[in-house]
């Protein structure tokens, strides 16, 4: 009973944190229906702005939000000259775009901070929050479980009750007809991905406060994958699809690999993929995602 209480505690922290990231994906992905391949490497980039404030006297909670201010401003820059001049119908060279930003990301962290790995400063307190038996909730487990909640609160508050957020809810549904109504769409879609790239740079931040964990350039692979299946999962236009969907993937690493002898831990990140595929199978559109439809 122990080892599983100690699971369900590792589930939804590392769940909350693929959340955080499959948020992401989806601000990107519900205003363009472009998956940002990027975007993982732009959290990456984000921690290491954090950790470099840190290292300069700055205090952690201030880095991480001066972090979210910087990427916010690279990513609004990269929608700007990089996104905007090419059609949004057309995918293809926005997938290359955002792939070669992935690499270029990736190598430009190694050459600045290399590629050796570091530990990243505390964020939450050590310890227990609560022990049960031999083993114990973190406080790193809750706070990254609340943290993801308000994130969660406040988009919606955003999206829903505010100027700016009703022009990116209008975007997402219907660009042509955004257009026609006046709307500014390109400082729309601007702003999604500087909101999308403040809100991985957290989820960076926070994954990588594990105290299990460490940061270097290739950290938010691994992450970026399970973010991607979170949200696919959850559906890829739906934000609180995205926790769930990031709770969901967090207990498969956490239960279906140490339960099952036959599947290795190494394999954790093909289980994640394989049960999403199942789900896909019978939802198309993920749990909570929008059915597509046309008109004929």
């Amino acid at each position: 009973m122990d080892l599983f209480l100690q699971r369900v505690f590792d589930g939804l922290a590392n769940g909350s944190a693929y959340a955080l990231i499959a948020v992401a994906l989806v601000l990107i992905f519900k205003a363009t229906t472009l998956i940002n391949f990027a975007q993982g490497e732009l959290a990456m980039l984000g921690a290491f702005f954090a950790i470099q404030l840190w290292y300069w006297g700055v205090p952690m909670w201030g880095a991480v939000i001066v972090a979210m201010l910087l990427t916010a401003i690279l990513a609004a820059g990269v929608e700007r000259t990089l996104i905007r001049p090419f059609d949004p119908k057309d995918h293809l060279p926005l997938v290359i775009i955002t792939l070669g930003l992935f690499l270029a990301i990736n190598a430009f962290a190694g050459i600045v901070w290399r590629f050796d790995p570091r530990q990243f400063p505390e964020l939450f307190p050590s310890g227990n929050a609560l022990d049960i038996g031999s083993r114990g909730l973190s406080w790193y487990a809750v706070f990254t479980i609340g943290l993801t909640i308000i994130v969660m609160l406040l988009l919606q508050l955003l999206l829903n009750k505010t100027k700016v957020g009703l022009a990116f809810r209008s975007v997402s549904s219907n660009l042509e007809s955004s257009e026609l109504v006046g709307i500014k769409v390109g400082s729309t879609l601007q702003f999604g991905w500087a909101l999308a790239a403040a809100v991985g740079t957290l989820g960076a931040c926070v994954y990588v406060a594990n105290p299990l964990l460490s940061l270097e350039p290739y950290v938010m692979l691994r992450v970026l994958i399970f973010a991607s299946s979170a949200a696919a999962l959850g559906g890829l236009d739906s934000i609180w699809g995205a926790l769930v969907g990031g709770l969901a993937i967090g207990f498969v690493q956490s239960f279906l690999v140490q339960y099952l002898d036959f599947i290795p831990s190494e394999m954790s990140l093909a289980a994640a993929v394989v049960v999403l595929l199942i789900i896909l199978l019978f939802k198309p559109a993920g749990l909570f995602g929008t059915a597509s439809v046309e008109r004929v």
